[in-house]
Parts: structure tokens; C-alpha cells; sequence
């Protein structure tokens, strides 16, 4: 007999849950040293009167990270649930990455070409799996600043068009990731179906085995169904209207 609930949660195995701890932390530093609402700060940091961009920038990058956990936790009983905030993840990521592009095209930058070789450098680095167990929520944290390490010389950075070029990538590659899984639950749908289709299948299931044992069809042989009629019940064929073979009870 198969599993009723998916596996959940989990998320904190996955190198997009990593990647988007990295983005939201340095999402938040990176507004805290380079955007500022003070008009004396102007010509040094991206001037924001009203709160607005800060605002913005970190929601998005906190959205793309609760909707990775969300999505996971949601996968025991409707993978349709997952697939979709998984893909509000993204669309999140997708949404901060548009603003750190403006920020740059604001100083009168250009974004780091793909061909470059800081981009070369920064998206030849690889995350190492995660080998935690137990202790989820403590060593989860510690993998992902271990993991932050591998792009400090960038992020720490004074310079804060290096600081956004950076970013740029890790989204970039965060969302790559995040399209791959959304097709694996796809897949992983496609062949096993959902909560709901088992739940169905356990309900049959069910039925059937409670039921007491059918006779035989006299015509066709196909098992026979309890039926009503005005004169009371019978055996009618499960082949009806195709078969109108009848048994008395």
C-alpha cells in the first residue's frame, strides 16, 4: 500500500534554500550600506526618500526564502501548493534581480558581462551538499554562512557596483536552480500524482474490501452490483445497461 502523504520538508538540504539565505542576508546588508534616506548621504548611496526601494529589495529577497520553506512544508498534501510557491519564489528572485540591475544602471554602469572574468570566477564556484542530520535549524544556518564564505571577497567588497554585480549571479544561478526543481515536482507529480489522487485510491480501496463477495454475471460473467428497485434488491451486472444479467439476492 503507498504512502498517503509526500515526504515534506526537507528544504533545507536544497542548494536553492542556501542560496536564498545568502541572497536575503546580503540583500539586507547590501540596503543598509547603499541605499540611504538622508539627502545629505545622496552622493554617495542610492538615494531613496520615501523607503520605498529598501522596502521593496528586502520583501522580495524575504518572499523568494519563505516561499522555498512554504512550498516544501505544503508538498505533504498538495504538490499542485508546491509547484506554485515554489514558482513565487522565483518569480520573487526574479523581481530583486530587476532591482539591483536598475541600482547599477543608476550609478551609469553596466551589469558584468556573462563573459567576464568575475562572472567566469563567481559562477564556476560550487556549494557543498549538506551534511546535517539532527540539529536542522542550528546547522542549517552555519551551512549557508560557510557557504556565504565562497563569495566574501566580492560581498564585502566597499565597492558596492561589485556588491550588486555579485548578486546579480547568485540570483541569477538561484533562479536556474529553482526552474529545475519546479520541473522535478513536475515530473515527480506526473508519475506518482498527489495527495488527492491517493486519497481517492485509499477511499476505493477501501469500499471495495468492506463490500461482501459478488457472484458471477449468468451472461457475461462480469461481477454482479447490489441494486434497488421497487420490488426490492438484486444482483445487476457491473456491465449494465451493456449487460442486463440479474441474480436474486
Amino acid at each position: 500500500m503507498s504512502e498517503l502523504f509526500d515526504k515534506h520538508g526537507g528544504f533545507r538540504k536544497l542548494h536553492t534554500f542556501t542560496l536564498a539565505t545568502i541572497i536575503q542576508l546580503e540583500t539586507l546588508k547590501f540596503c543598509r550600506r547603499f541605499i540611504t534616506q538622508d539627502p545629505r548621504e545622496a552622493r554617495a548611496k542610492f538615494y531613496d526618500p520615501k523607503g520605498c526601494q529598501y522596502d521593496q529589495m528586502t520583501q522580495a529577497a524575504r518572499s523568494g526564502r519563505q516561499n522555498i520553506i512554504e512550498g516544501s512544508e505544503r508538498s505533504a498534501t498538495s504538490k499542485d501548493t508546491e509547484m506554485k510557491l515554489t514558482d513565487v519564489a522565483r518569480a520573487s528572485l526574479s523581481e530583486l534581480r530587476g532591482d539591483y540591475e536598475i541600482w547599477i544602471l543608476d550609478q551609469g554602469q553596466l551589469p558584468w558581462s556573462a563573459h567576464s572574468p568575475e562572472s567566469q570566477e563567481l559562477n564556476a564556484i560550487s556549494l557543498d551538499p549538506a551534511p546535517f542530520t539532527d540539529d536542522m535549524v542550528h546547522e542549517s544556518a552555519r551551512h549557508a554562512l560557510e557557504q556565504r564564505k565562497k563569495y566574501a571577497r566580492w560581498l564585502d567588497a566597499n565597492d558596492a557596483l561589485i556588491v550588486a554585480n555579485t548578486m546579480l549571479i547568485i540570483i541569477g544561478r538561484a533562479l536556474n536552480m529553482l526552474k529545475s526543481q519546479i520541473e522535478a515536482q513536475g515530473a515527480a507529480f506526473e508519475e506518482t500524482g498527489g495527495f488527492s489522487e491517493r486519497l481517492t485510491a485509499r477511499r476505493i480501496e477501501a469500499r471495495e474490501k468492506n463490500q461482501e463477495p459478488s457472484p458471477e454475471c449468468p451472461q457475461c460473467g462480469r461481477p454482479m452490483r447490489r441494486r434497488k428497485s421497487a420490488k426490492g434488491e438484486f444482483w445487476g451486472c457491473s456491465g449494465f445497461p451493456e449487460c442486463k444479467g440479474i441474480r436474486p439476492l
